[in-house]
């Protein structure tokens, strides 16, 4: 776990202009063959999540899961992780509006844009849809937060939405909310409920 996390440190490192040195000598000590490109913390809650659910040890297969900190980083990560850099196979997941950021850096790269899977708005709108509104309720009160949405419900601005879109936004209004209910929601799925991206994702490991 350490020397993983410590891989992850070194690409952010090479990506922002640093020294290649170190994550190839990690990437070679973990045997690594596949890099996941996640645009944010959130998303690596969530594949965390469902990994240690599923009963898979990504790193103990070769797969290592990295944040960006941006869909617009993607052009680095994917040169220094995929074939100009370490030679990884490259995947990832994305929101739609994010799309045009992984083809291209995938492209430039010479890796197969067909691997990145895409969420139909984002991650919390698949989450939503997956379990639907009641149960994603029913987390929100069982993490203590039924009384800041119901408040975050009547605002004015949440008027006239639909409660899947309230949903969406409510999970992202706080610091450190999104990352929680990444993890929280992903573990919350039942057998069968999987949104199609992340089951794809998983599928192509």
């Amino acid at each position: 776990m350490a020397e993983t996390a410590a891989f992850g440190d070194a690409v952010r490192h090479w990506a922002a202009g640093g020294s290649a040195g170190r994550a190839g000598e990690l990437a070679t000590r973990l045997g690594l063959r596949t890099a996941v490109l996640l645009e944010g913390p959130s998303d690596l809650a969530a594949v965390d999540a469902l990994a240690a659910r599923h009963g898979r040890d990504l790193a103990g297969e070769g797969v290592c899961v990295v944040t960006m900190n941006g869909a617009m980083n993607a052009g680095r990560f994917a040169r220094v992780l995929g074939p100009p850099g370490l030679g990884l196979r490259l995947t990832g997941l994305c929101d739609e509006r994010e799309r045009g950021w992984f083809d291209r850096a995938l492209e430039r790269a010479g890796a197969p844009a067909r691997d990145v899977f895409v969420c139909v708005a984002d991650l919390e709108d698949e989450f939503v849809r997956a379990l639907g509104t009641e149960r994603v309720e029913a987390v929100v009160a069982a993490e203590g937060d039924l009384r800041a949405w119901r408040i975050f419900q009547s605002q004015p601005a949440q008027q006239g939405r639909s409660r899947e879109r309230q949903l969406r936004r409510f999970l992202g209004t706080k610091k450190g909310r999104k990352i929680h209910y990444g993890r929280v929601l992903a573990e919350a799925l039942g057998p069968g409920e999987l949104p199609a991206p992340l089951d794809a994702l998983f599928t192509s490991l």
